[in-house]
């Protein structure tokens, strides 16, 4: 596990929070913490995510919030030329990958790929979470941004 210090999103972009109802909540606060967590039903052991109030599996109520290490697989990839957000108008191209965990039952969650944004991107490769905090925002809020195994494992040398 990694920590960021430098932003890799530009500022003006809105704060992720959680829903009103505070669904989300557990997995903001786990990233806030610098921990990765995701749901897994403690009566049928499903894994999900995103949030739900309902397992996918049994239909049980409340799934625990259960933590992951920050590690997987390219599932698929997108790299991006045209901004989604007028404060990315400057900051293009960039990669967004479909990040599997597969010692989290295979869920899958977006998120950024750090490095070249023009670099060759291999499905299947393998990732490592890198944190983001942004403690002086706020609300003060953290990301969970993506590294290939082998530049995280050169950046902790």
């Amino acid at each position: 596990m990694t920590h960021s210090t430098n932003p890799y999103l530009p500022a003006g972009l809105p704060i992720p929070v959680s829903e009103p109802d505070g669904l989300s909540e557990p997995y903001w606060a786990g990233l806030r913490a610098g921990r990765l967590l995701v749901q897994r039903c403690a009566h049928c052991g499903t894994w999900q995510f995103a949030p739900e109030w309902i397992c996918h599996g049994c239909h049980a109520f409340d799934p625990a919030w259960v933590e992951v290490a920050p590690k997987g697989l390219i599932y698929s990839w997108e790299r991006i030329w045209h901004p989604a957000h007028s404060a990315l108008k400057d900051h293009g191209p960039y990669l967004a990958v479909l990040v599997e965990l597969p010692h989290a039952g295979h869920v899958r969650m977006v998120g950024n790929l750090l490095g070249d944004p023009t670099q060759a991107v291999t499905i299947g490769a393998e990732l490592q979470g890198v944190y983001e905090h942004h403690p002086d925002a706020s609300p003060a809020y953290s990301l969970l941004q993506w590294r290939l195994a082998d530049a995280a494992d050169a950046a902790n040398r």
